[in-house]
């Protein structure tokens, strides 16, 4: 594994070490590196989010830095295009970032101008990255899940009025399950705008995780309709290959 040299962020020193290309093999879910805080060493999948978050800095030296992560970039054009195409007020839409970790989609997001921003994650040391490195961008942070109606998750989500969905890289893997999406859908107005990105092959016929089922059936009866669609890569995998995901704007034009 070779070293990248030690980052400070936010008070903290560490190391990130990768695998080298040729020992890269384990499939995207799979994926791993070393992090060296304080002289020891800890293994942590990519996917160890409240690990990742607890160690400042980490999250985006390793996926946007090492990676090249376009995700939130590509999102915010996506929605940036079409609030100007409806000649909409950004201060006017107010935002479910669903998965919203530490807060990298909003913060790209409040460069259109947009300014009401809700998160919603299941993992506490989320909520407490996004205040700990972006503090003040969320209106309000909801660690719940959402699909256990005594979290008081709806209620919350629903005195917000929010009229648009986010949920950026975090489907597909099993993070974020499609009944989840779906409730989150739920929370919003009608109409609203909805934006997420998936990984290609969770659209395709083969997918079994359910999500393109899902998607497919909200077209079908209107509950969902998609305006833009876009293919990009996503990042590099660990092993330096590309990993293609679908961006896709739509809206929800009648309750879920």
């Amino acid at each position: 594994m070779t070293p990248d040299p030690a980052v400070r962020s936010i008070g903290t020193d560490f190391v990130l070490r990768l695998p080298d290309e040729a020992s890269a093999t384990a499939s995207q879910d799979e994926e791993w590196c070393e992090v060296e805080v304080d002289g020891k060493t800890r293994r942590l999948r990519f996917h160890d989010y409240s690990e990742i978050y607890s160690i400042p800095g980490l999250y985006e030296r390793l996926i946007y830095e090492r990676l090249g992560c376009q995700s939130p970039r590509v999102i915010a054009g996506l929605i940036r295009q079409e609030l100007a195409s409806r000649e909409a007020d950004p201060a006017d839409v107010r935002v479910l970032d669903l998965g919203a970790g530490n807060g990298i989609v909003a913060e790209e997001l409040a460069e259109l101008e947009i300014e009401h921003f809700v998160g919603v994650d299941i993992i506490p040391e989320a909520a407490q990255a996004a205040e700990r490195d972006r503090p003040g961008l969320y209106a309000e942070y909801v660690v719940a899940d959402m699909l256990d109606p005594a979290s008081g998750a709806a209620e919350r989500l629903q005195r917000q009025r929010l009229n648009a969905l986010t949920c950026v890289a975090a489907l597909g893997f099993g993070d974020i399950p499609p009944d989840v999406f779906c409730e989150a859908l739920r929370q919003v107005e009608t109409p609203a705008l909805v934006a997420y990105t998936i990984k290609d092959a969770f659209l395709g016929e083969k997918d079994e995780s359910g999500f393109s089922d899902l998607v497919d059936r909200l077209e079908r009866d209107g509950s969902l309709v998609t305006l833009q669609k876009e293919r990009y890569q996503h990042r590099l995998s660990w092993a330096g290959e590309p990993l293609h995901y679908v961006a896709v704007l739509a809206e929800k034009r009648a309750d879920v």
